[in-house]
């Protein structure tokens, strides 16, 4: 009996940690979530409808949205926005993701401002 409770125990918290999982390849520095390509995410102040981008054409040249997979599935916090063009791309807590395309992997987050905030948790 005390294994089956240690094993849903493990189980739970198993499940509880793949819950809020981030998109594959993105991790946090420093509290802020970076890019597969090693490059800072950035929400952007004008996206204000949850789950929707304001960051087209000549915007989206220097801003790159965070693509995901035609694929890819909500994942707590997560979730896939479908842009104007019809392409995805990750939000967290609602806000689209970029990067900047002046910056370089691994490199400082050259594109902060208060249009431009560094994504964090």
């Amino acid at each position: 009996m005390k294994l089956f409770w240690g094993a849903a125990i493990v189980a739970t918290f198993a499940m509880a940690g793949t819950a809020f999982a981030s998109p594959s390849g993105v991790t946090e520095k420093a509290g802020a979530f970076v890019a597969p390509d090693g490059k800072a995410l950035y929400t952007f102040a004008r996206d204000t409808m949850p789950g929707k981008s304001a960051c087209n054409g000549p915007c989206l040249a220097n801003w790159p949205a965070l693509k995901a997979d035609s694929d890819a599935k909500d994942d707590g916090d997560w979730t896939v926005i479908t842009r104007d063009d019809g392409g995805k791309q990750w939000a967290y807590k609602g806000k689209p993701l970029y990067t900047f395309a002046k910056d370089t992997s691994g490199g400082a987050a050259s594109g902060v401002s208060p249009v431009w905030p560094l994504a964090k948790k």
